[in-house]
């Protein structure tokens, strides 16, 4: 009696779960035997596997295959990747979380081209000549250039001076992109030795940063040279032409080693 009572109850509806979260897994897996099977003659019974056709070799796991590029429409300017309006291709973790969840970007559906093909025409949004102009403006806005130059022999500062101190800090700076100050520096003057200038670097004809300049005399002969000082960057300095005094105390300054450990402790 006891056993038909269990068996009811246990079949009651209310006592029964049901499974609400019936997801699909993918999980594929592409196989191969090791030992393939013999053939079999037309018109008789295939021949009898062995323990060694259950033998297989993996060819492809798709859970660990890498999953292609998405294509998505941005919104707006995004660093590094391009202006509002242009289709770009990226990773799909790096679309869902910093492009498609902020709404800097949309699927590049069919619907969303057509919606969204006048964008890079619009001329009230902020436009930069590359997908790397941003950048570019940001880190030459502040680095501090050391512009060396012949404690010896007489010179005056021209754009290919500029060049050659940007190249050993390895920017390669074309000198028609480069504006001097209208007022000229001349030297050697030993007065002028660690003062602050600034010039003015024009980049892809369209977008325009102001690097501060530092300026040092150099000499040939080992006797004279001034001796090295140590994290230079950190020390006051006066401008070379006073007119830009109020543009040198705007622009952004070298952050040092130390000010960096401490900010990301």
């Amino acid at each position: 009696m006891w056993k038909s009572v269990l068996t009811a109850i246990s079949r009651a509806p209310l006592l029964q779960t049901t499974d609400h979260l019936n997801q699909q897994l993918r999980t594929t897996f592409i196989l191969r035997r090791k030992t393939p099977p013999q053939l079999h003659k037309q018109g008789k019974r295939p021949k009898t596997l062995r323990s060694r056709h259950y033998i297989y070799e993996l060819v492809k796991d798709t859970n660990c295959e890498k999953k292609p590029n998405i294509d998505v429409i941005l919104t707006s300017y995004v660093e590094g990747l391009g202006n509002a309006g242009e289709k770009v291709s990226v990773r799909p973790s790096f679309a869902y979380n910093k492009l498609l969840l902020p709404g800097l970007a949309v699927y590049a559906s069919p619907e969303n081209i057509d919606k969204f093909k006048n964008l890079a025409d619009d001329s009230e949004k902020v436009r930069y000549s590359s997908k790397t102009a941003f950048y570019t403006v940001q880190t030459m806005s502040q680095i501090l250039l050391s512009v060396v130059m012949n404690k010896e022999n007489p010179w005056t500062l021209k754009p290919w001076h500029i060049r050659v101190s940007f190249r050993k800090c390895g920017y390669i700076v074309p000198e028609d992109a480069i504006t001097m100050p209208e007022k000229p520096i001349s030297g050697p003057d030993m007065e002028l030795e660690g003062k602050e200038f600034a010039v003015t670097v024009t980049i892809n004809n369209q977008e325009k940063v102001n690097v501060r300049c530092r300026l040092h005399h150099w000499s040939t002969n080992v006797t004279e040279r001034i001796p090295h000082i140590h994290n230079f960057w950190e020390m006051q300095s006066e401008p070379v032409i006073p007119e830009q005094a109020s543009l040198l105390e705007e622009m952004p300054k070298k952050r040092s080693l130390n000010k960096k450990a401490q900010a990301s402790v």
